[in-house]
């Protein structure tokens, strides 16, 4: 045989060989999934997410709560507010949540009809001092509960919710007192965008 013809069928038993080439499976490959291979029983639906209708608001601000109108940088208490003028402080401080909880669930209007509660575990703005010295931090913290309001079957919580907002002082806070965004403008801003937030990102399965 020559060497051209030698050559020659070397390659074709290389070729041969390679096109025959078998790879080794693996066993713990993933293959994926697509939509149309995903079967169900006649009539039966796949449980998903389901838009809220809202249609009771439960505030409670519970009197154990402590107050202080200590004028100092950070008084020892639950409850600090002096947004509005000296009064009941508890009952202040449920006017802006039920405020904000009206605002922040005016869109939910179609779905499972649920009660939203919530219940404060601290309220901690900035006395006098603080706000003109130093400024700080809105401590905004309660327990948020959602429920059936038709059943009253749980749906989500009681769970904390803590909704803390930088507090402005010194200067900038009397700035922005004199534009009109005072300490409850910005606190029930806060609330509203948090409370939205929760709501709108909540896994709720459709009522049975």
């Amino acid at each position: 045989m020559s060497m051209k013809r030698t050559l020659g069928a070397v390659l074709i038993l290389a070729a041969l060989s390679a096109c025959g080439v078998a790879v080794p499976p693996s066993r713990n490959a993933v293959l994926p999934i697509l939509p149309s291979q995903i079967s169900t029983a006649p009539g039966e639906v796949i449980a998903g997410p389901q838009e809220l209708a809202v249609l009771g608001i439960e505030i409670a601000v519970p009197q154990t709560l402590r107050t202080s109108e200590a004028n100092v940088l950070v008084p020892s208490a639950d409850i600090v507010w002096r947004g509005d003028p000296l009064g009941e402080r508890h009952e202040q401080v449920a006017a802006i949540f039920q405020n904000a909880a009206a605002k922040a669930t005016e869109g939910f209007t179609d779905g499972r009809g649920v009660i939203v509660s919530v219940e404060v575990t601290r309220f901690h703005a900035l006395t006098e001092k603080a706000r003109y010295l130093t400024g700080g931090n809105y401590a905004l913290h309660f327990i948020l509960t959602v429920r059936d309001a038709a059943t009253g079957e749980l749906i989500d919580g009681p769970r904390p919710i803590i909704a803390d907002v930088r507090a402005s002082g010194g200067i900038r806070a009397i700035a922005e007192d004199n534009v009109g965004r005072t300490e409850k403008v910005v606190i029930t801003e806060r609330l509203v965008s948090v409370l939205y937030s929760e709501l709108k990102n909540l896994m709720v399965e459709p009522a049975v």
